[in-house]
């Protein structure tokens, strides 16, 4: 029985053969020029393609691998230190547009070397179209379309291989899996405008030769090409952030259904050119090991006996609680999907960044403080509000991304956690891992760490007191090392409280008089302010101030919020290049999720 649309015999590799050229020395030659030659064009196109991805890893992972290995008395030499700067800065410097944030610098360029690469690929060989006439036919594949195909075929590994939560290129680089999420956003972007150019020449050719419309009843190349572009279409401009975070259930189930129709009928479209089919089995073997490892880690590592505690905090917080005996590093994010009800929720996973930290041998329990936004986190809230405490059975994957290993906060001499709306949560885990830090130097000389806080929420203070409370009380053998400032700003309606940091003698109630007085205990010093917090003057405080040599910065939350941090940070890179700082390292860490 044949396949639809495919070619019989049904191979691997289609003939590489032109067979014996009818036409002129002087046609034949230019027909089988070396851009242009279309029993070639996968070579040309294709493998250069694949070059540019794996060059650009190999230098992200002999990056890592440097900072990872390089000698600490190579690390304290002013050289290596501006050299550090010159690629941070080049991470962090981005700018803000309206409501949202450009890329880094770094990853502009990255983008444009990107960008003329494929540009330089499409456009530099010539000619676009074969001069063909009534009588003498060169080909009836444009080259310019021949050549994006191949460009565009090229781009499928690397897509899928990005767009994975577990991949080979974080394990290589050490760039976590939302980070790359970017770049899998990006490459779908260059594959869908090279896949255009590929189509259009096409149309153009066959309007010209008069035979466009019995092609598409005819050709199963047309039909297959079509619906692919068509599934190709949603899957990239349901990608765009402000759609994809907005309908994110709509969109993750979605996806994967489109994706399907887009390798299917892709695959079939390719009809085993040359080497076309190598691409998809490439794509598949990757994706398949990805997807693979991560379902093994949910169904085997953690298994399916996970129930979430749901708890409403205040109107504007839901708490989920999961013991677990799994561990993670600070700043972690985990993908949960709750077995619950019917519909989209129980088909998606859904990320939220861990606000508490582990511990070995122990049982622990995986925290996390949710700003419910609708959706499956507004269903969660009403369950929670209709039945404090309910279970709920959930499925673990993870944990991903975080500080690197070897870049805890309480390595540094300063340390800066920013939280903004829901990512206030996420700076309690950043304390308790500063904690224990402290707890395992015999030296920390004085090491001390700001938390910076901005929310709308008037009750927020609540339940970050009482969570305060409880950590003090988990760590208060180690109260006398810790300097933990906390400055948390009110930027929405004030609302007054009687919450109590119960730590001795010294803590302070705030109540409904003296709200905004400071609290002080053996642990914590926290103060209170209204408006918006000045997150540049307070970074550069903490830069400049005298005998510090090194400054760990973490930021979680809005994406003004975020970019306003990490401006901070570059400013700071600049003048450790330039000589005019007595800190030879600045380093910062964005979480992505809250």
């Amino acid at each position: 029985m044949s396949l639809p649309w495919l070619d019989e015999p049904v191979m691997l590799h289609s003939d590489r053969d032109p067979g014996m050229c009818m036409m002129t020395a002087e046609q034949c030659a230019y027909k089988s020029q070396y851009w242009v030659f279309w029993y070639e064009a996968d070579h040309r196109y294709a493998l250069p393609t694949v070059a540019f991805f794996l060059v650009a890893v190999a230098l992200f992972t002999i990056g890592h691998w440097l900072a990872v290995y390089t000698p600490n008395r190579v690390r304290q030499t002013s050289g290596w230190s501006r050299i550090a700067a010159f690629f941070r800065f080049l991470s962090y410097r981005s700018w803000r547009i309206w409501q949202w944030n450009t890329q880094s610098l770094g990853g502009l360029l990255l983008v444009g070397a990107g960008a003329v690469f494929f540009l330089a690929m499409t456009l530099g060989p010539h000619p676009y179209y074969w001069p063909n006439t009534r009588e003498i036919s060169f080909g009836n594949s444009p080259p310019i379309a021949t050549r994006t195909g191949f460009l565009a075929l090229a781009c499928m590994p690397f897509l899928f291989a990005l767009g994975a939560k577990s991949n080979p290129i974080t394990y290589l680089t050490s760039i976590s899996s939302e980070k790359l999420n970017i770049w899998h956003n990006w490459v779908a972007w260059a594959m869908y405008a090279l896949a255009l150019v590929h189509t259009f020449p096409f149309i153009v050719f066959h309007i010209w030769k008069g035979d466009i419309v019995t092609e598409f009843k005819t050709g199963g190349v047309w039909v297959t090409g079509v619906v692919a572009l068509l599934a190709q279409t949603w899957l990239t401009f349901l990608s765009i952030p402000w759609i994809r975070n907005r309908y994110y259930e709509f969109f993750k189930a979605g996806h994967y259904v489109a994706a399907w129709v887009f390798v299917i009928f892709f695959f079939i479209h390719c009809d085993f050119r040359m080497s076309s089919w190598d691409y998809f089995i490439a794509t598949g073997v990757l994706y398949a090991l990805c997807w693979g490892y991560s379902a093994c880690r949910t169904y085997f590592e953690h298994g399916v006996r996970h129930r979430a505690v749901l708890l409403r905090e205040t109107e504007h917080t839901l708490k989920i609680s999961i013991e677990t005996d799994m561990e993670w590093r600070a700043g972690q994010h985990i993908y949960i999907r709750f077995l619950t009800g019917s519909g989209l929720q129980a088909l998606s996973t859904h990320p939220f960044t861990i606000c508490s930290v582990s511990e070995e041998g122990v049982r622990n329990t995986l925290v996390f403080y949710v700003r419910p936004r609708g959706g499956l986190t507004g269903r969660l809230l009403k369950m929670a509000e209709k039945q404090p405490g309910v279970q709920v059975p959930v499925l673990l994957d993870g944990p991903y991304g975080g500080l690197p290993s070897q870049r805890c906060m309480s390595a540094f001499e300063r340390s800066v956690v920013v939280g903004g709306g829901a990512g206030a949560g996420f700076t309690l885990s950043m304390i308790e891992e500063f904690i224990q830090g402290l707890s395992a130097t015999q030296s920390v000389g004085g090491r001390g760490m700001n938390v910076i806080i901005a929310s709308q929420d008037p009750e927020l203070r609540t339940w970050y007191l009482e969570a305060l409370k409880e950590v003090e009380a988990k760590y208060a053998r180690f109260a006398e090392k810790a300097r933990i400032h906390v400055a948390i700003h009110q930027t929405g309606p004030a609302a007054p409280t009687t919450t109590t940091l119960a730590a001795g003698e010294a803590s302070k109630e705030a109540n409904a008089s003296s709200v905004n007085d400071p609290i002080t205990s053996e642990m914590f010093s926290i103060t209170f302010a209204t408006g918006r917090p000045n997150l540049p003057t307070e970074i550069e405080k903490v830069v400049g101030e005298a005998g510090v040599s090194s400054v760990g910065i973490v930021v979680c939350g809005p994406s003004s919020m975020s970019h306003d941090v990490a401006t901070a940070a570059a400013t700071a890179q600049r003048q450790i290049i330039g000589g005019r700082t007595r800190v030879k390292d600045v380093f910062l860490h964005q979480e992505s999720f809250s």
